[in-house]
């Protein structure tokens, strides 16, 4: 069975031709998504659990080069006092109520797919994204066979899997060709037998096209949760048919940033001043901005690493001795020793949806400080994001040079692109053409399953 799958940023899909309509399968309970978030009592085991879950016939491969690793987890599971055949890895919504739950015990990864083509990793670093993205496509593809989904283990043999236009802001080609091979190396470790890739704005674009009567020139707009990419492609009866698009693709741009980069960036305007940034030193010199940073960049692995350090600990513990409100910076303190960044971003990202629909929130920020309250309105969120929306602009005028034609329509996808903040700023840029918001969630992955029956009954 050929499938599109979305590997997302934020959520993963996957979907099948149904007759000639896209169906997604339930992938958690009540929904077709399934959050991208893993977590782990201790890293070495997710080894572990892709080796117990992979296919038979590629274990003694994978066991002859994560040999270490497996021998770790052994140890990592002994001394965390688990059964052997306990759960120690988590997917999904699983993950993130584990995290809620211990915090400060396990590995959490929030979005990983923001970390691949990440230029600087060492090879064990790229080694655990390719267990990572493994463990999840394993996780995602079991759930789509099982009896909630095909009820038919082992059917899905092909997928066409969604890529931004580039992963990372800075690497170029050489980013990309990485990010690549590790979904790639993923997808076989997984069970599929072949995969294939396709540009995410054009993705979501072909669902777009399945509705149109006339040809039109479509500027898409993809706003995901961890990057944006923006194509001017040529739609219409005259091009849905053609198994090769190349020539109706016009102009693309893509860079990393997305709907993480604006809970990040609310973070920091909406609650670090609730942990001491903005406060003095007993000296008159401000606060330093940089651990409060490193708290939150939940998709920068130097910071992360940089945060939870012994060293930053002393530093944030020097910082509340001198500092003239010391009782703000120990909540940093305490988000530090507990590593509770992730969950600060969860709560940014949780009033940012919340903002969707009202001018304003409250979030509770009690598991930092008891009955710790933090109001966010649309206007400070407006503010917060206005580097990433500059950004998103920025990318829409590169496309459209590339390009070198005005489009007829805007189309716009992205679950990232919900916030009305970021629709002003996209409708804002080209008030003088029509807009059309496409499904947010699930355009990519129709795009990506009608595809898929394209490219793999090609051959």
């Amino acid at each position: 069975m050929f499938v599109g799958f979305d590997y997302g940023s934020a959520n993963c899909a996957i979907g099948i031709m149904d007759d000639s309509e896209v169906r997604l399968l339930p992938l958690s309970a009540g929904s077709n998504y399934l959050t991208s978030t893993l977590y782990a009592l201790d890293r070495e085991l997710i080894a572990e659990a892709v080796y117990q879950r992979m296919p038979q016939h590629l274990k003694a491969g994978y066991a002859k080069q994560r040999g270490a690793q497996l021998s770790r987890a052994k140890h990592a599971r002994r001394d965390l006092d688990l059964e052997s055949d306990e759960q120690a890895v988590f997917v999904g919504e699983q993950a993130v109520k584990a995290y809620l739950d211990m915090p400060e015990e396990g590995f959490y990864v929030r979005s990983p797919k923001s970390f691949l083509g990440a230029s600087g990793l060492r090879p064990d670093q790229v080694a655990l994204f390719e267990d990572i993205v493994t463990m999840m496509m394993l996780h995602v593809k079991h759930i789509a066979e099982s009896e909630k989904g095909l009820n038919n283990p082992g059917i899905i043999s092909h997928a066409v899997i969604g890529r931004p236009v580039n992963f990372q802001g800075v690497g170029g080609e050489e980013s990309n060709l990485q990010a690549e091979s590790i979904l790639r190396l993923a997808a076989k470790r997984a069970g599929f037998i072949d995969v294939d890739f396709l540009f995410e704005p054009l993705a979501a674009g072909m669902d777009f096209e399945a509705s149109l009567t006339e040809d039109k020139v479509v500027l898409v707009v993809d706003v995901g949760g961890g990057t944006t990419d923006c194509s001017v492609v040529k739609m219409g009866p005259s091009h849905v048919h053609s198994a090769e698009r190349s020539q109706d693709f016009l102009g693309h741009s893509g860079q990393r940033v997305g709907g993480n980069d604006l809970d990040i960036a609310l973070s920091m305007k909406a609650f670090m001043s609730h942990l001491g940034l903005g406060c003095h030193l007993s000296n008159g010199l401000p606060v330093p901005s940089k651990p409060f940073w490193n708290a939150v960049a939940v998709n920068d692995i130097s910071a992360q690493r940089d945060f939870v350090s012994l060293s930053s600990r002393k530093m944030i513990q020097e910082l509340v001795k001198d500092a003239k409100k010391p009782e703000l910076l120990s909540r940093l303190l305490k988000v530090q020793h507990d590593q509770l960044g992730y969950r600060i971003v969860r709560s940014a990202e949780q009033a940012k949806i919340a903002l969707s629909d009202s001018e304003s929130v409250m979030i509770k920020l009690d598991y930092i400080c008891p009955n710790l309250d933090a109001e966010v309105n649309r206007q400070l969120f407006s503010d917060a994001i206005k580097i990433p929306g500059e950004k998103i602009e920025a990318l829409m005028e590169q496309a459209l040079r590339a390009a070198g034609v005005c489009p007829d329509v805007i189309y716009v996808t992205g679950g990232t692109a919900r916030s009305p903040a970021i629709y002003d700023k996209i409708a804002g840029l080209h008030p003088e053409l029509p807009i059309v918001v496409g499904d947010h969630f699930g355009s990519v992955t129709a795009g990506l399953t009608r595809w898929a029956q394209k490219v793999f009954k090609e051959d």
